[in-house]
């Protein structure tokens, strides 16, 4: 997996978020993106992510 992933932040806009950390689960991989921008960040688990949910 890429240290990078083209996604726009819903914070401030900026389109590229960078991995802060990944391990593996029972779930499969969990990966942390991070925004350098405005700290925003979300969490991926096995291609599912928490950045698609709209509270």
């Amino acid at each position: 997996m890429s240290m990078e992933r083209d996604d726009e932040c819903p914070n401030c806009g900026e389109v590229t978020f960078y991995r802060a950390a990944s391990t593996t689960l029972h779930l499969g991989e969990k990966v942390k993106w991070h925004c350098p921008n405005c700290d925003y960040g979300f969490v991926q688990i096995d291609g599912i992510d928490t950045n698609a949910i709209e509270a």
